[in-house]
């Protein structure tokens, strides 16, 4: 059992992404200004497997959804 919350870094591996810092801050950089009406899940950067483990992660309130919650705050 591990008792370490994921990471955003955590969060980008799990998703097939780049997941060192820079890569990271650039990911946030070409898709901030998410608008409020689009969940996070169903925003246009994600291929169907990722938009379908956000969406199961946050409908399941998994241990992945505090670092989800997270990033989508910076996506917005």
């Amino acid at each position: 059992m591990n008792l370490n919350a994921p990471t955003i870094s955590d969060l980008f591996e799990q998703l097939g992404l780049d997941n060192d810092e820079k890569s990271i801050n650039q990911f946030i950089e070409r898709y901030r200004g998410l608008d409020s009406e689009t969940k996070l899940e169903q925003a246009a950067f994600w291929n169907n497997a990722q938009s379908s483990f956000i969406k199961s992660a946050l409908t399941e309130d998994a241990e992945w959804a505090e670092v989800i919650d997270q990033l989508n705050m910076r996506l917005r």
